[in-house]
């Protein structure tokens, strides 16, 4: 069926501003045909014009504009005999490419070519006719919905174009569901015909189905309806819609008491949701039965199981048996499908029970209570009752309990195995290092006389109250100090302390010993600061040590001497002595007093010493190969024997030059003291008798062989001898020592 053309005809007047006035009609245009897509054949005539002036003259039909001689297309029109007006078209139309041509027609005189009338115009519109089916804009779509998607609400719209003329038939598209991959009955998809609005109905699962697949029809109202296709994807998101469920509801368990236990049950619940998801995933928990906080749960991250432990230990004698309520749910929330429908959120949660047995186990005797605080004043003397320790067993009430000591590190109490009496037996002292803050820690254990034994704790705090049982003293900073010989007037801080606290401490009172009068025109007291004085020299002393008595009373009025050791020394630039003190500590007197003597014994020491190096070195003489082991050497002499007077002074000669090694020893001793000379008589072997005057020796041998002494002790004398029975035995060891044989 062909459409008509509707056409359009302007007639231009020109630029002429003459009045309007009536003409007759010049030009007649017959009906113009054009439909797109006319497949010929061509040239195709389309329509004719006239001009009512050629009646009078000669003319030619001329056509210029869009579609003849300019673009969009050049050509698609003519006049094939310009005597007349008819319109031919040369090829196929294209109504979505070219929708309508503005054309002008101009009339000519043949002969002088001169324009005779205005030119007309005209739009020729293009009939459409239905050419294009409706187009997609992809072939494939890909969405994703969540499993818990509420049935009837859109989850995608899908459009189509098709490019015939607007508001025809031609273009108008409706559209609808050709298939369903996988086809279920729980899990449908819906398409506005007009809109083209996918919608679900019913509800989604993804553990049944967790893709399908869409295919789309389009079709226009043109005549014949045109139709296309496309495919859609619909990719379900796993969600929570599957709750889950305990694969047993009551559990039994038991349990020990006094102690913690890991992994004690294990409880196992079913999922459909997809394994390793926050859909799947589980959290459980402790309902009731867990009020005192003995439990607690966690889940498996990989098998998804509730774990229950033991945190805090049961106790039998107050509740053997115990009842558990747990619980569990998903991390995600849930939203199942009921009826065809998703509902949701859901906070309930399914519930096992767990009831647990106690077992019964010797228990550690309790303290009632387990921390008391006595006090007691300090200084408390041995045989004072503490207090006592009062415990009991949970197990039985008939139970022997014995009690003992476990922590007392000064040693001050002793307790009753029986009763747990706490007693006194040293006096207490507040001062000392294992008291801290005042308080004393004493432990004891108890032990029952189950099977095993089983030992409870219990703690004494001991607080000390204070009596004023020190006296202040110097602080040991202050005992020994220093001062410049010219620093008169010169401020020395002296500091106090008392082991006490208050009132039996500071302020102290410091005052000079009124015994010492020689003190009162030499020192004086100056401010009092509490805890300190200060100590000023009035008048230049000598560089030396001196002592000043202080006397110390707290503020109780507890007193104590103390001494200040005072050294006055030489100070060149006026600040600081020259030498350091000696005193520094309350050892440095003493070493100060005791260094003459040690000096003078160090020299007596070196001086005896160098004299037993002098004998040695005497006795290391030289001997004749033949009678180097003679003690005495025979001269050969004849003489006869002495006379008693003529002995008085025996003694002994040299081996060989004769000299007088007595002698020389007495040279060399005669300046020590007597006490001295006679000890080193004695080492040196006596070599040198008392009352020797140097004469020499008589020989009492007589000529004939030689024969060796034992010691110069078997030489008889005629007088007696004080030293014989001295240097007797010295004599031996000295030979023994020297290498001489006996």
């Amino acid at each position: 069926m062909k459409r008509l053309t509707c056409l359009w005809i302007k007639i231009n007047v020109g630029e002429s501003h003459r009045p309007l006035r009536r003409a007759k009609r010049r030009w007649v245009i017959t009906t113009l045909e054009l439909e797109e897509e006319d497949q010929g054949p061509f040239p195709k005539f389309v329509g004719e014009l006239f001009n009512d002036m050629s009646h009078n003259m000669s003319l030619i039909y001329l056509i210029s504009g869009p579609g003849v001689d300019e673009y969009p297309e050049i050509g698609l029109f003519s006049i094939e005999d310009h005597r007349n007006g008819r319109v031919y078209v040369h090829r196929p139309v294209d109504r979505e490419t070219t929708p309508s041509f503005m054309v002008y027609f101009d009339v000519v005189d043949r002969l002088t070519r001169k324009v005779m009338d205005n030119s007309l115009i005209f739009n020729i519109r293009i009939g459409d006719v239905n050419d294009h089916a409706p187009q997609f804009p992809e072939k494939e779509f890909n969405i994703s919905v969540e499993e818990n998607h509420p049935a009837g609400q859109p989850i995608f719209q899908i459009l189509a174009v098709d490019l015939d003329e607007e508001n025809t038939p031609n273009s108008q598209v409706l559209y609808f569901l050709i298939s369903q991959t996988p086809s279920l009955k729980e899990s449908g998809f819906q398409i506005d015909r007009t809109s083209g609005e996918i919608r679900l109905s019913g509800c989604l699962d993804y553990e049944t189905a967790p893709r399908f697949t869409l295919l789309v029809g389009a079709k226009d109202l043109g005549e014949p309806p045109l139709t296309s296709t496309a495919t859609v994807h619909v990719n379900v998101q796993e969600g929570n819609n599957h709750r889950p469920t305990f694969t047993r509801e009551n559990y039994r368990i038991q349990i020990s008491e006094g102690c913690t236990s890991q992994s004690v049950l294990r409880l196992l619940v079913q999922d459909g949701d997809l394994p390793f998801t926050s859909a799947w995933r589980v959290k459980f928990r402790i309902l009731n039965g867990n009020e005192e906080g003995h439990f607690d749960i966690f889940t498996d991250p990989e098998t998804n199981e509730g774990i229950l432990n033991v945190i805090k230990p049961l106790d039998y004698e107050t509740h053997p048996v115990r009842s558990l309520v747990i619980t569990v749910e998903n991390e995600e929330l849930l939203f199942p499908c009921e009826g065809g429908q998703v509902r949701g959120p859901v906070g309930a949660a399914a519930s096992a029970t767990v009831s647990v047995q106690v077992m019964d186990a010797n228990d550690p005797p309790a303290f009632h209570p387990r921390s008391f605080v006595v006090s007691e004043l300090d200084g408390a003397r041995p045989g004072i009752q503490l207090g006592i320790f009062n415990a009991t067993d949970p197990d039985r009430a008939a139970s022997r309990i014995r009690y003992k000591l476990a922590y007392d590190p000064a040693h001050w109490v002793t307790i009753d195995e029986l009763s747990g009496t706490v007693t006194t037996r040293q006096q207490i002292d507040r001062e000392s290092p294992y008291v801290n803050d005042s308080f004393y820690v004493i432990i004891a254990h108890a032990v029952d006389d189950g099977l095993p034994p089983q030992t409870g704790t219990g703690t004494l705090m001991l607080f000390l109250s204070d009596v004023n049982d020190n006296a202040p003293a110097l602080h040991p900073h202050s005992r020994y100090v220093e001062v410049c010989e010219s620093a008169l007037n010169e401020t020395l801080l002296l500091q106090a302390e008392d082991g006490d606290l208050e009132p039996y401490a500071d302020p102290f009172t410091f005052e000079l010993d009124k015994s010492w009068e020689s003190e009162g025109d030499t020192w004086k007291l100056g401010e009092n600061r509490g805890w300190s004085v200060e100590l000023l020299m009035l008048r230049s002393l000598p560089p030396g040590n001196y002592s000043v008595p202080l006397l110390i009373r707290d503020k109780q009025g507890l007193s104590q001497k103390q001494t200040v050791h005072v050294r006055v020394c030489f100070c060149p630039e006026g600040v600081m002595c020259v030498e350091p003190s000696v005193a520094v500590t309350g050892t440095g007197l003493l070493v100060g007093t005791l260094a003459p003597p040690c000096a003078a014994f160090m020299i007596l020491a070196a001086t005896l010493l160098f004299l037993l190096r002098c004998y040695f070195l005497s006795k290391v003489r030289p001997r004749s190969s033949e009678e180097g082991q003679q003690t005495l050497i025979v001269y050969n002499d004849e003489k006869t024997s002495l006379t008693a007077g003529d002995r008085e002074q025996p003694a002994l000669r040299g081996p060989s030059s004769g000299a007088w090694k007595g002698r020389a020893r007495r040279g060399r001793t005669q300046h020590l003291p007597s006490l001295s000379l006679a000890f080193l008589q004695k080492l040196c072997g006596m070599d040198v008798l008392a009352g020797d005057t140097g004469d020499p020796p008589h020989i009492y041998a007589e000529e004939g062989e030689c024969e060796r002494a034992e010691s110069l002790s078997s030489l008889a004398f005629s007088e007696p001898d004080p030293w014989a029975s001295k240097a007797a035995p010295l004599e031996e060891e000295i030979y023994s020592k020297s290498g001489v044989p006996s």
